[in-house]
């Protein structure tokens, strides 16, 4: 057998009527039916995507290959993924398991390619000796997004040298033999971004990943991101797996920190905005308590004292388990939007409501605005000159130096 040069896998459910744009332009790749192959998984569909799966596969003998159905994906659970390797459930990774190419490439059933993006996109691996490539992503306005890791291309970038770390769906081209070799799998068990432990594990594994942006490579479809929709304690669970994978393997130093400041310095405080408050008590308690956790356990005090003070004040109060306090600074802040800034003994500082305040005592430091101790003193003081100022107390010293001491007892 022929082994191809890439592996198309889609994971297929109820994708009609986007699923025959994404198979139709996989059919016009000009890489050749020859050096590719199309493993597409239904996970159960109801509206006809098997037939039409089917259907592709009667007019492109030996293009695609249908697998239907995988069965639906298990419901999730708070067990950990088990250690030993079974048959895979995740609708992609039986498609991987099932692929003979070179290379693997993770469509969605929504979307598409452009004409010429395996071709390229397996020239440049091959060239490059890329373990991942990044193929430009267009929008469903057809908008090229050329932005963060896709500004321009790159022969090699890393979590620490460019904006990677908001790059962390699957929908990449990998090596497949990365793949088999550390077995690498998604968790089905997340009902959100099920795909990130496995992408991050593949990022950090490869030797040398690659940007391309010199082309429409991935058509994205017009979708609403189901993570923004999904319940706080699923998204922390989503979180968590990425931050074991992060801890197995890598160890303290710039690549963790910086995968880290994502989710310390982004996902996790957007949990603590205005949506917190409109949950029932005992949602927030456990967000609360799982957000207390996740900065315990992964959080490095380097990084910690680097986010922005509205980020490092809430992951605080919630290390705390201050939920009242916590409820209190966001609506203050949903109200009077940021706080001024307050002057205390040359220093500069936040002035949230709760600063300084007996209960909850939270140390200055949780509050310090960056920059150092301040520039200029509070009050009138701001408008004397500098030069003004040093000259007024060396005169101010002088003349408490020169007074006549008195007598005792005169």
């Amino acid at each position: 057998m022929t082994v191809p040069d890439v592996s198309v896998v889609i994971a297929v459910r109820n994708a009609l009527p986007h699923l025959t744009d994404c198979l139709a332009s996989l059919a016009a790749q000009t890489i050749g039916a020859g050096r590719m192959e199309v493993v597409a998984v239904d996970g159960g569909s109801t509206d006809g995507s098997g037939a039409e799966l089917e259907r592709f596969a009667s007019l492109h003998p030996g293009l695609f290959r249908p697998h239907l159905p995988a069965g639906p994906r298990p419901e999730p659970t708070d067990r950990p993924e088990p250690t030993e390797r079974t048959e895979p459930t995740d609708p992609a990774d039986l498609g991987t398991a099932r692929a003979h190419g070179r290379y693997v490439l993770y469509l969605g059933a929504q979307d598409r390619l452009g004409p010429e993006a395996l071709e390229r996109l397996v020239a440049a691996a091959d060239r490059l000796r890329s373990d991942v490539v990044l193929p430009l992503q267009v929008d469903g306005d057809g908008r090229e997004l050329r932005r963060g890791v896709f500004a321009t291309g790159a022969e090699q970038v890393g979590f620490t040298d460019s904006a990677l770390l908001w790059a962390l769906t699957d929908a990449k081209l990998f090596r497949r033999e990365l793949i088999t070799r550390y077995g690498l799998r998604r968790r089905p068990d997340l009902p959100v971004h099920a795909d990130r432990p496995f992408t991050v594990a593949a990022l950090l594994h490869a030797e040398r990943i690659s940007v391309l942006a010199d082309y429409g490579y991935y058509h994205r479809a017009r979708r609403p991101d189901p993570a923004r929709r999904a319940p706080a304690l699923d998204r922390l669970r989503g979180i968590r797996a990425v931050q074991e994978v992060v801890e197995q393997l890598t160890g303290p130093g710039p690549t963790r920190d910086a995968i880290r400041s994502r989710y310390f310095g982004w996902e996790l405080p957007q949990l603590l905005q205005q949506p917190f408050l409109a949950l029932d008590g005992p949602e927030q308690r456990a967000v609360v308590r799982e957000i207390g956790r996740l900065v315990d356990r992964y959080c490095s005090p380097g990084l910690f004292v680097r986010l922005p003070v509205a980020d490092r004040l809430r992951l605080a109060l919630a290390q705390r388990g201050e939920l009242g306090a916590l409820r209190g600074l966001i609506a203050h802040e949903a109200v009077h939007g940021p706080p001024p800034e307050v002057r205390r003994g040359g220093r500069r500082y936040a002035g949230y409501p709760v600063f300084r305040q007996v209960s909850p005592a939270l140390p200055d430091a949780l509050f310090e605005l960056p920059g150092g101790p301040a520039v200029r003193p509070p009050g009138w003081r701001r408008l004397v000159p500098r030069q003004v100022g040093r000259r007024a107390r060396r005169w101010r010293r002088a003349w408490r130096d020169a007074r006549p001491v008195k007598a005792a007892g005169s």
